[in-house]
């Protein structure tokens, strides 16, 4: 057992009845991969460091739990909590064997946001920390993308205890996903009513101009097929219909670019869709790779002539989602 000063505060926490046995063992199995993952990178005293600050983030979550308002904007001030995620995430990154496609259309994406236009991402989602693997592989040449994308986030980022310091670094616009929208029924009406504000949050946000924001149309992360196959997981029509009429309403011209993302490695989701709060979680090493697709006409897409509304909203998803699943199958195997 090691004597890092993490796990012994860890212990402490669940010896005052502060976290439970289930939250103890998730933590202290994170610590160990990631000890175990970044043992050639980092000395054990540059390690102790790093989990000592989570845990000084985590202590505080216990005495003052943070609630985040409807669009979080990421907090750098007292504490910088993007850099902190930024520092922790990199070591788990080869960059130099992680690939970024698209830089053609990146270069658009950096125009219409210089001409107060809006770029909306519909990506698939393989990671918890996505938002920055990212920003980890687009600071270095677009670094003015990277700062300000917006993600549209589930309520597990935003209420899971490890997930929190973490998602404090990040832009968000907090939702309540549709994959969990329907487990209280007692409280389904009060999640709509938070949804519609976010909603209109984010059509001010458009309003204004120069944004860039990120969706995931599935409503969750993809996982492995019964083959053990990751499958991209299919886009929810109504969810990218709303994206798409919002953006229509907004005085500002909206650009929607296809986003593939190869991230599942670095820290993979459970193997099923788990209904209770902390889940377990393992980081591994890895290279990722994300790929820019070509700019979509929503207008013109294959099937849009059809004059059925939900057989047109249908034919959009689809044709959307095969574009980022071919991607997804080509950078997969060339990373």
């Amino acid at each position: 057992m090691s004597n890092s000063n993490f796990i012994k505060r860890l212990q402490n926490l669940f010896e005052e009845k502060k976290i439970s046995k289930k939250y103890f063992d998730n933590l202290s199995d994170f610590y160990f991969s990631y000890k175990n993952a970044t043992k050639e990178l980092i000395s054990q005293d540059d390690l102790d460091s790093i989990f000592d600050t989570l845990i000084d983030l985590l202590f505080k979550e216990i005495a003052s739990p943070f609630k985040f308002l409807p669009f979080h904007q990421k907090i750098t001030h007292p504490f910088n909590y993007q850099k902190f995620s930024i520092d922790f995430l990199k070591p788990l990154v080869d960059l130099e064997k992680s690939k970024l496609y698209g830089l053609n259309n990146l270069e658009k994406i950096k125009k219409y946001i210089e001409n107060k236009e809006n770029v909306i991402l519909l990506a698939n989602h393989q990671s918890e920390v996505d938002p920055m693997l990212i920003y980890i592989m687009l600071e270095e040449k677009y670094y003015d993308i990277a700062k300000d994308v917006i993600y549209v986030a589930g309520d597990r980022v935003t209420n899971d205890f490890l997930a929190i310091p973490f998602s404090m670094g990040c832009n968000l616009l907090c939702i309540y996903s549709k994959r969990y929208i329907d487990i209280d029924l007692s409280l389904k009406h009060k999640k709509q009513i938070h949804n519609k504000k976010v909603m209109s949050l984010m059509s001010s946000l458009l309003s204004q101009g120069g944004k860039t924001i990120y969706v995931a149309p599935s409503g969750g992360r993809d996982r492995k097929n019964e083959k053990g196959i990751i499958e991209v997981a299919p886009f929810d029509p109504q969810s990218l219909e709303m994206f798409y009429l919002m953006c229509k309403k907004s005085k500002n011209k909206s650009h929607f670019f296809p986003l593939a993302l190869s991230t599942y490695d670095i820290l993979p989701p459970p193997e099923k869709i788990q209904i209770e709060m902390g889940e377990k979680r393992e980081v591994n090493r890895g290279f990722i790779a994300l790929s820019f697709l070509e700019e979509i006409d929503m207008d013109n897409v294959p099937g849009s002539e059809d004059a059925n509304k939900i057989n047109k909203r249908k034919n959009r998803a689809k044709y959307i989602h095969n574009i980022v699943k071919e991607e997804y199958a080509r950078i997969s195997k060339e990373k």
